[in-house]
């Protein structure tokens, strides 16, 4: 690897626009890029491997300030340690709970697809309804975590039963 990099050389390796590098040092999460005699920014390797930091984060969902709060910490030095490793694991507990609720969504995804493919095979959706209605039948869930159950996908069975509106959760 080269001891140095170009903004444009680190937009390409870490497949981020020379706008968003920009945007992220005009945010102040960029400190520690020097820049040469020009003006340019020179990224060392350690500057590459912040900057996968800083899209870790943001890609798991952590706000500006806190990716900001983050690097600034770093920046200090073992004083902080502790305190990163707080921020980290608060962010990491978000993430988990979101991975969690977009399986359990997945799951209920699962269930529609069951029901269209099923109606699909019968050439009707009318096997899903309560005769003589369009109406869906009061057991469809049954039937359907019958079909989970018949088929051994008691993990997907669970998820399939915490389906809730987590964007509207209480906090």
């Amino acid at each position: 690897m080269a001891s140095s990099y170009s903004i444009g050389q680190v937009a390409n390796l870490l497949g981020l626009t020379i706008d968003t590098i920009r945007y992220y040092d005009k945010q102040g999460l960029l400190p520690f890029v020097k820049k040469d005699g020009s003006g340019r920014r020179v990224f060392t390797e350690n500057d590459v491997h912040l900057m996968r930091t800083i899209i870790c984060l943001k890609n798991a969902g952590v706000s500006v300030n806190d990716i900001g709060e983050f690097i600034n910490m770093r920046m200090v030095g073992d004083s902080t340690l502790k305190a990163r490793a707080q921020l980290l694991a608060r962010h990491e507990q978000n993430l988990q709970t979101e991975i969690n609720d977009l399986l359990d969504t997945m799951s209920y995804l699962k269930f529609k697809e069951w029901y269209y493919q099923s109606a699909v095979a019968a050439g009707t959706e009318k096997i899903h309804f309560v005769p003589g209605s369009n109406k869906v039948v009061p057991d469809l869930t049954k039937q359907y975590e019958q079909h989970l159950l018949e088929n051994g996908q008691t993990a997907e069975l669970a998820r399939f039963r915490e389906v809730k509106d987590y964007r509207n959760r209480q906090h």
